[in-house]
């Protein structure tokens, strides 16, 4: 009976494991139109599953990589996307391969739910390795199977999940770019709420 309580414990361990967020949160704030009133979305990272990830992500939030980019991607529903810097030109710019220049391992451990934050990348055929794009990430607005084992999560929304829900349904052109442009003019890094900050 101690041997099957032993093994269950294993078993669960790196499911647990899995779903730890790390002590930061990301907090963006978006610009959707002409609308005045910013909306705030906050996202926790699986520092733990999906080191090198989180760690890139954090080191762009710090340098303000991202601020002025658009989210170039929606599918109504499903998912939105950013971090491509030439989404900055706007929508008449191809968008979708940018980034800062570098490539990071794939990290692939957890599925796709609602909320989750993974990296973009170039598809199958030109990268066996999956590698994920430096910058560009999206979020699932719904639990997404047919994404699991392909790419990288490492985040989830804490925070804010309607407000991308309601980018996804703005109208798009051809290429899923929506027509209103929703711009990050902040985005930040601070301790999550209830951990200790480290010592200095």
């Amino acid at each position: 009976m101690k041997l099957l309580a032993v093994l269950a414990c294993l078993l669960l361990a790196p499911a647990l494991h899995a779903q730890t967020l790390g002590p930061d949160v990301v907090i963006m704030d978006l610009k959707v139109g002409k609308d005045r009133d910013l909306r705030r979305v906050v996202i926790g990272l699986y520092d733990s599953t999906a080191p090198l990830h989180a760690e890139n992500f954090k080191e762009l939030v710090r340098t303000r990589y991202y601020r002025g980019m658009q989210f170039h991607r929606a599918f109504p529903g499903t998912l939105v996307q950013t971090g491509d810097p030439d989404s900055r030109r706007g929508p008449n710019i191809r968008t979708g391969t940018g980034g800062p220049g570098w490539t990071i391992p794939a990290e692939i451990r957890l599925p796709h739910k609602k909320g989750s934050v993974a990296a973009a990348r170039l598809d199958n055929q030109i990268n066996p390795a999956r590698v994920s794009n430096g910058s560009q990430f999206y979020v699932t607005l719904k639990p997404v199977p047919a994404l699991n084992g392909q790419y990288t999560v490492f985040g989830r929304i804490l925070e804010g999940l309607e407000h991308l829900e309601e980018i996804s349904r703005l109208p798009t052109d051809r290429n899923n770019f929506p027509l209103e442009k929703v711009v990050i003019k902040r985005i930040v890094l601070e301790p999550r709420a209830g951990t200790e900050p480290p010592a200095s």
